[in-house]
């Protein structure tokens, strides 16, 4: 076993706090933004249609991230269900925060590509390292958050996707199950089991924007 560095722990937790608040900033705006459009106003009065990370900010998820330097999460956007006006509403507001945390994923990697390629050479090291190291954790952290989000346990996005297809009966029991939420999280990360799930499936769509952006 390696010896840990508390030095570079520090630096990078440091350098992915930024990523880290825009990722989950994002990841809830998608999730109000698309209620919105589908007709429900909660998150837009309750404030939280804003991409200020200040109003999402979830003091535990930021902890998490802190002991996982993986995934996180922010306070969840209020969504009224009943408001919305769609059949399959349910899973197109659940669907929105992962695919926002995805899309801003290879934009960081579009970013990563032009910063080599036109701007990396052309400022001091000390600056370029860490912008680029930033860049990097953005990617990084937004594929984990895409990938965690879509984890079949409710109350998660991708339990709320689920959910929204299955019949009556079974759609009920299925959400009976979110009491067990908390527990479930905390034995994948205190097992690192979550870690087994993340790493294999990110490093897959890690190599796809390499072959996309030839980078």
């Amino acid at each position: 076993m390696g010896e840990f560095n508390i030095s570079s722990y520090i630096q990078t937790i440091a350098l992915s706090i930024v990523p880290f608040l825009f990722a989950v900033t994002i990841h809830e705006f998608m999730h109000g933004y698309a209620a919105y459009k589908l007709g429900d106003n909660t998150a837009k009065n309750a404030g939280r249609l804003t991409l200020n990370p200040i109003a999402h900010i979830d003091p535990l998820g930021l902890i998490v991230l802190v002991v996982t330097r993986m995934i996180g999460w922010a306070k969840p956007v209020p969504v009224n269900y009943y408001n919305i006006r769609h059949k399959y509403g349910v899973a197109i507001v659940s669907a929105a925060g992962p695919l926002a945390n995805l899309a801003t994923a290879f934009l960081s990697a579009i970013l990563l590509k032009i910063f080599m390629v036109f701007i990396q050479g052309t400022i001091p090291a000390n600056i370029a390292e860490p912008l680029q190291l930033m860049i990097i954790y953005s990617i990084l952290i937004n594929i984990s958050l895409f990938i965690f989000n879509l984890l079949p346990i409710m109350p998660m996005d991708g339990a709320r996707i689920i959910w929204n297809f299955l019949p009556r009966e079974q759609a009920e029991k299925y959400e009976s199950t979110e009491k067990y939420y908390f527990i479930i999280i905390l034995v994948l990360i205190v097992s690192g089991i979550l870690s087994y799930i993340i790493t294999p499936i990110r490093t897959m769509i890690i190599s796809v924007f390499e072959i996309l952006l030839n980078i």
